[in-house]
Formats: C-alpha cells, structure tokens, sequence
C-alpha cells in the first residue's frame, strides 16, 4: 500500500493535538487541508480514525491502534533527524584514521591536536599499522582516512594529498668522527654497521633500491621492525641507522644524535593521504580534510 509518510505525519499531529484547528496551526497550514489528508489516509485505510467531540477530535479504536505504530516511527525519525544534525554540526560523530608504521609523527600529530581541541566531542580512532592492511580497510570502508606508504596508482583509493618525507643516517658520540665531512655511501656501507627496518616494508624496499642504484648490497646488523628501535639502536651507539628525519627532529636538536653527511642524496619520497574512491566522507572526516588542505 503507497501512503504518502506527509498524510501520516497530519494524523500523528491530529492525534497529538487533539483537534484539526491546531494540527493545522502546528503544520502552518488550513484547517479544510488538515481535514481532506484525514479523509484521504481513511480512504486508502479503508477505515474512520477519529470521532469528532466538541472539544476536537479523538481517535477510533482503529486509529488508537494505528496511532501506537505511527508514533513510534515518527518519533524514531525525529530521533534520526536530531542525530544527523548532531553529526553535521560536529557536535557527535567519530574519525577513523589508519597510518602507516613509517608515518611522520610530527606531522601528523600536529594537525591531530588541531582537530581534537576544534572538535572535543567527536571520538577519534586511531591505528598504526601496515599500509597494505591501511589499504584493504579503505576499500572495505573500516577506516575513513589511510595515510600510506604509497605513491602509486589504485583505481578504489583516491589521494587528496602528499606528505614530503624525507630519509637520513643517524649516529651517537661514539661514530661522531662521521659527521665532520661528507662520506660516500660506499664507505658507509662497507666500514660500519648498518641498521635498518625489517625487509617486506615499503620504506626498506625504497632503501633497498637506494642501494642498488649505487651498486650496493647491504648486509644489515639489524633489521627492526618499527622507527622507534632504529632510533635507540642509534642512541645506544649500536651502529648507523637510517631513520625518517621527522622521527629524530627533537633528538638532534638536543644533540642525542648526529646526521650522517653523504655524498649520495638520498631522495626525498612521499606519503599518501587516501580515502576510498566514490564513497561519501562523514562531516567529521570531512573537516579533518579540510583542515591538512588548509
């Protein structure tokens, strides 16, 4: 049966106020207009829904059942409106961000504190993981934002932005003496041991075709899984580890740690800010957007 949802909201109305006159000044409309939805929705009903008295209306006992159903739907709709308008307006609403284990924290950490000061009462989630599982969340729709290692092409993904990243060698006091001038990779490689993140990770594999494209094969003294312990096998005097510079910002200000001059410029590579092709952001992943385009 098609009834039109306007011709049960004039009954709900009607029943709620208890006459035609003032349904017809809640719905802004004429008293004759509220009378021929009534007779209209008894006509499809098959049935009277209300007895007129002499104070207004009342309902039948058809319309008493109806009226039970009625206003629970209606009032579901109004709860849905409400929560909408919450989540338009930010006063509700969560994020859901992935990022990869090679991510720049500092940038990414500052637009975080943005967001959560500008919008306290959305629930922010978020993971550090691998970019290939960053990627499969996107597609499935478990996450609203990846931001990944990966400068590539992916028909399901859409990149709205890039994150300039940019890798180096880092040493303690005890290889400082590598500091004081520009070393070739060669001599880097071959004199002194070299750490760096666990094969199978995208930023190894760009480290690794760093090496080749200088005829190098690198036999590494650790291999590990995370930023973080290539940063203190560096502070510990454990070797030369090769590190996102944003990661050891605070340290080599403070002199915990030395950059490594090399002849061969390693190049400057990007991370990906992603979301799922032709799939509509919710208002708060929306604003996190605008705010890393601003």
């Amino acid at each position: 049966m098609d009834i039109n949802y306007e011709l049960y909201k004039i009954f709900y109305i009607t029943a709620k106020t208890g006459s035609m006159s003032n349904a017809a000044k809640e719905l802004f409309t004429s008293q004759p207009a509220v009378s021929q939805s009534i007779k209209l929705l008894e006509s499809k009903l098959g049935g009277k829904l209300f007895h007129r008295v002499a104070q207004g209306v009342s309902l039948t006992f058809e319309g008493k059942l109806l009226f039970q159903y009625v206003e629970q739907v209606y009032e579901s709709l109004q709860a849905a409106e409400r929560k909408f308008l919450e989540l338009r307006n930010l006063t509700t609403g969560q994020l859901r961000i992935a990022v990869s284990t090679t991510a720049c924290s500092s940038f990414f950490m500052q637009y975080l504190e943005t967001y959560s000061l500008t919008y306290p009462n959305i629930e922010i989630f978020i993971k550090d993981q691998s970019t290939d599982m960053t990627m499969r969340q996107l597609e499935s729709g478990e996450i609203d934002i990846g931001i990944i290692n990966f400068n590539g092409n992916k028909d399901s993904l859409s990149i709205i932005g890039k994150i300039e990243i940019q890798d180096c060698f880092v040493v303690n006091e005890r290889y400082r003496e590598l500091c004081d001038k520009q070393v070739s990779l060669k001599t880097l490689v071959e004199n002194y041991p070299i750490n760096l993140v666990q094969k199978g990770l995208n930023t190894r594999n760009y480290i690794d075709s760093f090496f080749d494209s200088h005829d190098l094969k690198v036999s590494p003294k650790a291999e590990l899984s995370t930023m973080e312990l290539l940063i203190e096998f560096a502070k510990k005097g454990m070797g030369v580890s090769c590190v996102i510079k944003d990661f050891v910002r605070t340290e080599l200000e403070q002199q915990q740690l030395f950059e490594v001059p090399i002849q061969e410029k390693i190049p400057k590579r990007f991370l990906s800010i992603a979301v799922k092709k032709d799939f509509p952001l919710s208002s708060a992943a929306q604003k996190f957007i605008d705010l890393i385009k601003k």
